[in-house]
């Protein structure tokens, strides 16, 4: 496992009329009013008065730093104000996620390649052909567990390793980085993200003003916001969406050398999204697409699979790369300067037999480690190691969670954690403790094939610190944007005024707009023109810098440069009785093989019929939409039938259309694409003869994903 070559390092305030004095005379009981709960000690003065505080009423310094040991050194215990505002913030929802709330989940086996070895000794990645089982939950962040499946948002990707050695969870997302460089700050991002608390809208968006307002006035999270408005947030399927750990980990070989490591997951069906028409309709039509899709491709045994790739770069003493900060998780390292080397398989083959049980009790800790893998100072993941276990404590009642059959870790338990809530475990013996006198079998300790902490130095002063090198809060976002298709960056543009449009506060837009032109000035031009408002100058921040010119990175570009799979795409199939029936067999024999789904859609249930041949109908006019299909076909036939003529045919087609997804008629099935405008011509649109003439062109573009060309046609661009 070779390690990268080491570079250089490089609301406004709510005014309160002035109380009048009143006489003895006048005086009267108070009222109690919620926001004065003390006459003397009101906690809400004059405009520009009020003061944060703890909940205790101590007034706090800062709120965007936690207390570390030196700039870059680990986050301390003692900050008071980080575990207050965190464990308040974990303990706000009861039962439910507070974030992470809508998810579905599988089960299945991880098998290592064994070429981690050389940076690593967790058994589970070092040794070949190891295979451990594991539960992986994804999920979306903001909504509830009522929300749709496919709404614009960051999506959870979190593995659970049962390894020999113990639980490893790798708890990630499909982005590789996150809105704030510091824990402390988590709970203000997603307060901010969450419905509006005077009336609980909108849900599981944030296309409303407290999003903006907080990213706009937070600039380190501008990276993030391009990949939350790029195609990223509204993927196709969890299946064919990219997984990361986020932070950087630090790797213990077996000769006690470290690296310091990004984790990927690469899916072998290659990352694809859908469209965000596509996504808003599919919100109305399924809500529950994603994990629908999920589920149905494992019973099918199409079983999707990712492949765990490692960045590796030396662990310096400044903790940097290229000039990159591996300790703020608002920087990504392009691949083009580390690739990513893939280390085993991952394959999901299992659905959960009960989704209470499994899926919604499973708990994830960013601290389940085994040895051979370290957390770093990164002070995102410093929080996060506090804030999952303190979350456990309030959905799953206790601290015995590990207990549970979806957490019960495969390797041998053997503690002196005893009773709580929930206990299940009958323990014996009188010594809860060691060493002890009374008795002779207890466990001991394994300083030599235990996880021993790394003994890194740490020093500094205790301060709520904000690294020079975290303040570069624009380069990043600029080198997504550059690293984005002509396609690509008019979905972008077209999030933004989305989102933008949907504020009431012209201020925060414009502000908004001020941080787009200090990424790029097309950028926010476009943006703009969509708002019909000025372009505003750049933003100017003091202590924050970027953006630096950067090279593309092609890895970001979600456009496949060549055919990909088809595992598990669905080819929707229009027929009527009396037409040539031979094409859904003869797509289902050449694409079956692929893991591709053909089904059959009619004007009415039942069966179809043709001479000699009958088919079930799987689909009908009434009760699908698009969404359901990659790809749509039109068999000869149809025209001048009741599916040929139906109006929800002609929608059907259309929005396959504006999607970019292949449509092929074959015979007279191309009289029904002339009656919505189509002639065959356009890219991506086919019109064939007879039956024997469709697969051709259908794998190709089915292969590709989308029609890109078309895509680019209806956006305006030229290019992919």
């Amino acid at each position: 496992m070779r390690s990268c070559s080491a570079g250089g390092g490089p609301e406004a305030a709510r005014a309160h009329p002035p109380e009048q004095e009143a006489t003895v005379a006048e005086q009267t009981p108070p009222t109690y009013d919620p926001r004065h709960p003390s006459p003397e000690h009101p906690r809400r003065g004059e405009a520009g008065s009020r003061r944060l505080t703890t909940a205790q009423g101590l007034r706090v310094d800062d709120t965007d730093r936690s207390l570390t040991a030196g700039p870059r050194g680990p986050v301390l215990l003692e900050d008071h104000h980080l575990r207050e505002k965190i464990t308040h913030f974990d303990h706000e929802r009861i039962p439910e996620r507070v974030v992470h709330a809508r998810g579905y989940g599988a089960r299945g086996t991880f098998r290592a390649y064994g070429n981690a070895a050389s940076v690593t000794k967790a058994a589970f990645l070092a040794t070949a052909d190891e295979e451990t089982e594991v539960f992986v939950r994804f999920s979306t962040v903001l909504g509830s567990r009522g929300s749709a499946d496919t709404v614009r948002d960051v999506r959870g990707f979190a593995t659970k390793f049962f390894t020999r050695e113990g639980v490893f969870d790798l708890v990630g997302n499909n982005m590789p980085v996150f809105f704030v460089q510091d824990a402390i700050k988590f709970p203000d991002i997603i307060h901010a993200g969450k419905p509006h608390p005077h009336r609980e809208i909108p849900q599981a968006q944030t296309a409303h003003d407290t999003f903006w307002d907080f990213v706009s006035q937070h600039t380190e999270s501008a990276h993030m916001v391009m990949w939350a408005m790029s195609d990223r947030a509204i993927p196709r399927s969890y299946r064919t969406m990219e997984g990361f750990g986020v932070h950087t980990f630090r790797l213990e070989a077996a000769d006690g050398t470290t690296s310091l490591v990004k984790l990927h997951w690469k899916p072998l069906l290659g990352t694809h999204s859908q469209v965000w028409e596509e996504a808003q309709i599919t919100q109305g039509a399924d809500p529950d697409f994603h994990r629908r899709d999920l589920a149905e491709a494992i019973d099918s045994g199409a079983f999707p699979q990712w492949e765990l790739g490692l960045q590796v770069m030396p662990d310096t003493p400044d903790e940097t790369f290229e000039g990159i900060d591996l300790l703020d998780p608002t920087n990504i390292v392009p691949e083009e300067l580390c690739p990513v080397q893939r280390v085993g398989l991952l394959t999901l083959h299992q659905n959960p037999d009960n989704y209470f049980a499994e899926t919604e009790q499973v708990a994830f800790h960013v601290g389940h480690l085994v040895p051979g893998i370290h957390v770093t100072n990164d002070p995102l993941m410093q929080g996060r190691l506090f804030s999952y276990l303190d979350t456990q404590l309030s959905r799953l009642g206790g601290p015995n969670f590990a207990q549970l059959p979806v957490n019960r870790p495969r390797a041998e338990v053997d503690s002196n954690l005893r009773d709580g809530m929930h206990q299940t475990e009958v323990h014996t013996g009188v010594a809860v403790y060691k060493p002890n006198a009374v008795e002779d079998d207890e466990p001991t300790a394994s300083p030599e094939d235990g996880f021993v902490t790394l003994p890194t130095p740490v020093s500094g002063e205790k301060g709520r610190h904000h690294p020079v090198s975290f303040r570069d809060h624009f380069t990043q976002a600029r080198l997504f944007w550059v690293s984005m298709s002509p396609v690509e960056q008019a979905h972008i543009v077209e999030a933004y005024t989305f989102e933008l449009g949907k504020c009431f506060s012209q201020e925060i837009r414009t502000r908004e707009l001020s941080v787009l032109a200090r990424i790029d000035t097309d950028l926010a031009a476009r943006v703009a023109a969509g708002l019909g408002v000025p372009v505003p100058p750049p933003l100017e921040k003091e202590g924050v810098t970027g953006p630096e010119e950067a090279e593309p990175s092609p890895a970001l570009s979600q456009l496949p440069t060549e055919p990909g799979r088809v595992d598990g795409r669905v080819v929707g199939v229009l027929v009527a009785d009396g037409g040539d029936l031979s094409v859904v067999e003869r797509l289902r024999s050449a694409l079956g093989d692929d893991g591709a789904v053909v089904r059959v859609v009619a004007a009415h249930g039942g069966e179809v019929t043709s001479a000699d041949t009958a088919l079930t109908v799987e689909r009908t006019l009434l009760t699908t939409r698009s969404v359901e299909y990659d790809a749509v076909v039109v068999a000869d036939g149809t025209a001048g039938t009741p599916a040929g003529d139906d109006a929800r045919t002609a929608v059907l087609i259309q929005e396959a259309f504006r999607h970019g997804k292949p449509i092929l008629a074959s015979g007279d099935g191309a009289q029904v694409l002339a009656a919505v405008g189509l002639n065959g011509r356009e890219p991506g649109v086919h019109v064939v003869e007879q039956a024997a003439d469709v697969l051709g062109p259908l794998r190709q573009d089915l292969a590709m994903h989308r029609s890109w060309e078309r895509l680019a046609a209806l956006a305006g661009v030229t290019g992919r």
